[in-house]
């Protein structure tokens, strides 16, 4: 299972470059680390303009195995300027298609981070609602 980070990261690349080919004039600038020994992998997303580079984020990825056996691969999403981490897991199913995950997974980081909901103090009660 631990073959699929680098390819997984691969098609989370191309995904990212099909949805947005030049974000904000510039180019994206990724960068990789992968461990195979922990099963560990993370995807370091930049964009290139003609001033520098400006970060955008990462992706983390980690294989593992559930109880039963079943492989697994859980991302965990980051972006710059926000501490929000949001984590998917992928479960290794026999009609899974890892391109297509990828691109789900590509899609959600490029909406960004999600706005934390905020609880409101002044909600209506039961009682007031009959």
């Amino acid at each position: 299972m631990h073959t699929r980070l680098l390819s997984f990261l691969s098609d989370l690349e191309r995904a990212l470059a099909a949805d947005d080919p030049a974000p904000l004039d510039g180019q994206w600038e990724t960068s990789r680390t992968v461990n195979y020994h922990l099963g560990l992998a993370r995807l370091n997303l930049s964009v290139r303009t003609a001033t520098g580079v400006i970060p955008r984020g990462q992706v983390l990825l980690q294989s593992y195995q559930l109880a039963d056996g079943t492989p697994c691969l859980k991302a965990e999403l980051a972006w710059n300027g926000t501490d929000h981490r949001t984590t998917r897991a992928i479960y290794s199913k026999p009609d899974i298609n890892w391109t297509s995950e990828a691109r789900k997974i590509a899609a959600e980081w490029m909406a960004g981070a999600p706005e934390l909901a905020v609880a409101d103090e002044t909600a209506p009660s039961l009682a007031a609602a009959v």
